[in-house]
């Protein structure tokens, strides 16, 4: 998505100064803020829309789950509707941006368009419909539909494709590379969703099986997963698995505070049929920009590369407070003085009280800092720099943070 533009010309340079401060508020502060939300929101589902309740035989929450572990489709093709509200600020069309902490799409300092790694973050807002196909570990097709245009992402052998038909920009990799594996950092299915949701599943965890479904015209068990404790931002999860191979078929969460889904994505038409080899074929259309994974990389801003360094740096001392669901993470960005001012060396001007705005001022026995928030992750940045995020509620945050302290 382009950066937002005023329909009227002439604001001048506050207007200016406001969309600079803007696109540098993506790259800078607020992926820290809502760096969980792609991990933990979607490693983290009841509102299942069915067309019966067919006769099963009965099974137990761990036979189902012991069922999803045996699960090996290794062929398949299908459509898959997935639907994320996480209840994010409006920053002017800059989610995308925000999410992937790289450049917005339209910047002057974006890399290509078809870059998986910036691109597959669109699925962490609004309602996408997919097209996904594998035939065993070595070819797998993603494909998001879009307005007149179609993004498609091909793993054949070694090669990696991302085709962006709007821009006619190709992405190209080798399966060793990273841009492979961000793509594969971005659960996208049923099933990718599941495997991240039944990693929480321990002693803090209630798992139940709440009678049938049926999806995508197939039979299904209901695997619905909630925590035992209270503090957690998140109601229940809800799996539909397929009766006969096992393989989660949809995936819903809803979040405590009650609403609509945070995320809701399920197959609405699926194959267990191996795919024709041409599905997997790709070559560069005529008059196609490529980029390779290797030129993204030397020409990354030196400041963006410094931003995503220090981010690294951090994360190496990554702890861990509390347990299950009411685990927090915490890191130290070095960054002393909570949100960026102008005192920061003057280049982003008075960008703290713009972020500010979006977030709670709170004030513990740790200090004092600014909470953001979403409908599932919630994070917390001191004004000594520290960051702590987790699917938890606001309290629970500062608890953390006092403990820390």
């Amino acid at each position: 998505m382009a950066p937002y533009e005023a329909d009227d010309n002439t604001t001048g340079k506050q207007d200016g100064d406001l969309r600079v401060r803007r696109r540098r508020a993506a790259r800078y502060v607020v992926p820290v803020a809502v760096m969980g939300v792609a991990a933990a929101t979607i490693g983290l589902v009841p509102a299942l829309a069915d067309s019966g309740d067919p006769d099963l035989p009965e099974i137990t929450a761990q036979q189902l789950i012991e069922k999803i572990a045996r699960s090996d489709v290794q062929q398949l093709s299908g459509t898959v509707k997935i639907s994320t509200d996480l209840g994010l600020p409006d920053l002017g069309g800059l989610e995308s941006g925000l999410l992937s902490g790289g450049p917005a799409s339209g910047d002057d300092e974006a890399g290509s368009s078809a870059d998986p790694s910036a691109k597959l973050t669109e699925l962490v807002t609004g309602t996408h419909t997919l097209r996904v196909a594998a035939d065993g570990p070595d070819r797998q097709k993603l494909s998001l539909l879009e307005d007149a245009a179609e993004y498609s992402l091909i793993h054949d052998g070694k090669d990696v494709w991302g085709y962006d038909s709007r821009s006619n920009e190709v992405y190209h990799a080798t399966a060793s590379e990273s841009a492979d594996q961000s793509a594969k950092e971005v659960p996208a299915t049923p099933k990718d969703l599941t495997d991240q949701a039944l990693k929480a599943v321990d002693d803090t965890t209630s798992v139940t099986v709440d009678g049938t479904a049926q999806v995508a015209g197939r039979d299904a068990y209901r695997l619905v997963i909630k925590p035992k404790q209270s503090g957690s931002t998140v109601g229940a999860i809800s799996v539909a698995v397929d009766a006969k191979t096992g393989m989660p078929l949809k995936f819903t969460l809803t979040p405590a505070s009650g609403g609509a889904a945070v995320v809701d994505a399920g197959f609405t038409q699926v194959s267990f049929a191996k795919p024709a080899a041409s599905t997997f074929d790709f070559t560069p259309p005529e008059g196609a920009k490529v980029t390779e994974a290797d030129e993204t990389a030397a020409k990354a801003p030196e400041h963006g590369q410094k931003s995503q360094e220090d981010l690294a740096k951090g994360l190496e001392g990554l702890k861990v407070i509390g347990e299950g669901w009411n685990a927090v993470a915490t890191f130290d960005t070095g960054a002393r003085g909570g949100l960026p001012t102008a005192s920061a060396g003057g280049e982003l001007g008075d960008l703290g009280g713009f972020l500010g705005s979006f977030g709670d001022q709170v004030k513990g026995d740790f200090g004092s800092g600014t909470v953001f928030k979403t409908r599932l992750v919630n994070a917390l940045i001191t004004e000594d720099g520290k960051v702590y995020a987790g699917a938890v509620t606001k309290d629970a945050l500062v608890k953390a943070a006092d403990a820390a302290k």
